[in-house]
């Protein structure tokens, strides 16, 4: 199962676990199976198709490209903005690309014909990260206006909800997968919180970390609720959802944490930070696995395809 790791500068690679029956009990093993490079500015997301062999990263320099990670080929790449585009992501069922930028702006691409669908003013400062619903056509953006926000495409792409209750940026929102009516945001305010649509108030917030959230990410162990959160702490922790406490926290970072992730099959977390290094961390006991370092400085974010070999 590979795992795709997107580092700001020049280059890129894709892990290859070295067993498919990881369980926790051995070490794991990692290997470079393939290795990208490219000159560019730097790198600020990545997004993985779901059926394609496309990764799908955005630019600090406003441009968009899709890599073909089977050929190892760029297969388009355009500029959307003269700012950096903090996000961007496919909604693989219409055969669009969502990005957001520094000029607040939200537009929307048709990936086949590079035909512009939408353009909108979606926030009034920095637009940080956005979130696609599963199934329905609702779009989350969030911002350093402290905002976040509900879109919806089939209305022409109207704002249908705001949610306000974070008192400094907000960094990332994410769709539970479990209960897709739930989301989770973080902030630089230190704290997560749990909203539902519909409800302009958040559900609770999650206050444990000392410094500002930066990324989330949900995942289920032992049929139990978890979120995943990093730091400016310099640590991840991990959330029990139905008793709104933290149980667990990681810690072995030497900066910032910027990304984090929960596989999609085997029970393995992933962290990376500013302080270049990759860590995988087992599901289960929260024990630390391994620790990957190539020297090639801050690591910005992180992902993994489901059902790959």
């Amino acid at each position: 199962m590979p795992i795709i790791l997107e580092i700001i500068g020049l280059t890129h690679f894709c892990f290859n676990f070295a067993t498919d029956k990881f369980d926790g009990k051995q070490p794991l093993s990692l290997t470079i199976e393939k290795e990208f490079a490219q000159n560019s500015k730097r790198f600020k997301s990545v997004d993985q198709h779901p059926t394609e062999p496309w990764i799908l990263v955005s630019l600090y320099s406003g441009t968009v490209c899709i890599w073909n990670y089977q050929s190892q080929t760029l297969e388009k790449s355009f500029k959307v903005t003269e700012s950096p585009v903090r996000s961007a992501k496919f909604i693989a069922r219409e055969n669009w690309i969502v990005t957001a930028s520094d000029d607040k702006y939200i537009r929307v691409y048709n990936y086949d014909t590079m035909e512009k669908i939408k353009e909108y003013e979606a926030h009034t400062d920095f637009i940080r990260s956005v979130a696609v619903h599963p199934t329905l056509p609702y779009l989350l953006s969030c911002s350093d206006d402290k905002v976040i926000k509900l879109w919806d495409w089939e209305k022409d792409w109207s704002c249908t909800q705001i949610f306000e209750g974070h008192s400094h940026y907000v960094m990332q929102v994410a769709f539970n997968p479990k209960d897709t009516s739930t989301f989770a945001s973080a902030s630089l305010d230190g704290t997560i919180k749990i909203w539902n649509i519909g409800s302009p108030t958040a559900e609770f917030t999650l206050d444990g970390h000392s410094k500002g959230v930066n990324c989330i990410d949900y995942f289920s162990c032992r049929d139990k609720p978890y979120l995943l959160s990093g730091s400016d702490d310099f640590t991840a922790k991990v959330w029990d959802i139905e008793t709104k406490s933290c149980v667990q926290t990681l810690e072995g970072h030497e900066h910032n944490v910027t990304a984090v992730c929960v596989h999609a099959e085997l029970p393995i977390i992933i962290t990376v930070s500013e302080d270049g290094n990759v860590h995988i961390w087992n599901a289960t006991t929260f024990r630390l696995e391994s620790k990957l370092n190539y020297a090639l400085e801050r690591v910005w974010a992180i992902g993994h395809l489901k059902g790959s070999d």
